[in-house]
């Protein structure tokens, strides 16, 4: 069993920076890709960035050149900094980890964090 538990999230001006944490525990294979999705109010869950086998990165073009994902393998932490936020990055985030190595669609995901709540006021 996994256990996925994000922390960071908060309130923000248009234009701030935030990091967000995710601790992975129980049995993890390093290996496999891991990322961050997230939920705006009223809107379906969205793919964010992904870190997969060898360390490769991917983001959605909403967020490309402002947010850097990376994961410390370690401390079994994943991260998500972010800046020049805007208030369209309002929603609650989610960690996910992925049954396979290199991919991380929404539909390859084994297990979801609880979310972290981010707000970017304008």
């Amino acid at each position: 069993q996994v256990q996925l538990a994000e922390s960071g999230g908060g309130l923000v001006q248009t234009g701030g920076s935030l990091r967000l944490s995710c601790l992975a525990s129980g049995n993890i294979f390093n290996n496999r890709a891991m990322g961050w999705y997230r939920q705006a109010p009223g809107k379906q869950r969205e793919y964010v960035a992904a870190i997969i086998a060898g360390g490769s990165t991917n983001y959605a073009d909403s967020v490309k050149g402002r947010f850097t994902i990376s994961r410390d393998n370690a401390k079994n932490t994943l991260y998500l900094q972010m800046h020049s936020l805007k208030p369209e990055d309002t929603a609650v985030y989610y960690c996910a980890l992925s049954r396979f190595v290199l991919t991380l669609r929404a539909s390859d995901i084994d297990y979801w964090g609880q979310g972290t709540q981010v707000t970017v006021s304008s």
